[in-house]
């Protein structure tokens, strides 16, 4: 496995290379992606906003990720190693997923709906937290979160609870239960 994290050195966040390095080395074998995986990722120092996105699924898999989703909201410019573990294993578990022949076959990231996008974040930051990479307000923010794209119903909770504690889902599964759960509110 070959982890590599640019810049080596940061000037405008007090991040640390080899830190968040360990734990995308953490969250592999976790995750149960292969041992020989080569993933990239790239922080861009400039910006403090939050995004992250798989910029490639190729070798090596290249993560994409703005500061600010790394960056602990207590102690600023500083990484937040349970907020990198929830960031970047929600993207792991996707590219996991991706290469699960029995997960099926979701469109590309760009051309994900809203709740598309937020229904399987659910079901993979839950994953990652019956893992032990525990975020300190994760379930109460992705229910909200949840609620926000498929209506603040009972059919909503009972979709993003399935999400949350499943471990075995299809694409199709996660398509079913947000359309359920949206169709519910309308």
């Amino acid at each position: 496995m070959s982890v590599t994290v640019t810049p080596e050195t940061f000037s405008l966040v007090n991040f640390d290379a080899a830190e968040i390095r360990s734990v995308v080395e953490k969250l592999i074998p976790a995750i149960g992606l292969p041992a020989d995986l080569d993933v990239r990722i790239e922080i861009d120092e400039a910006t403090p906003l939050g995004q992250a996105r798989i910029a490639s699924y190729g070798d090596p898999i290249v993560i994409t990720v703005e500061s600010g989703a790394l960056e602990d909201p207590k102690r600023p410019r500083r990484v937040s190693v349970s907020g990198s573990a929830d960031v970047l294993g929600r993207l792991l578990f996707r590219i996991h997923d991706r290469r699960n022949d029995a997960f099926g076959e979701p469109p590309p990231d760009a051309d994900l709906t809203i709740a598309e996008s937020v229904s399987w974040d659910v079901y993979c930051i839950g994953r990652l937290v019956r893992l032990g990479f525990k975020h300190y307000d994760n379930r109460q923010r992705r229910l909200y979160h949840f609620r926000n794209r498929h209506g603040f119903t009972d059919a909503a909770d009972e979709a993003f609870e399935r999400l949350w504690t499943a471990d075995d889902l299809a694409w199709s599964d996660i398509v079913a239960l947000s359309e359920k759960a949206a169709a519910a509110a309308a």
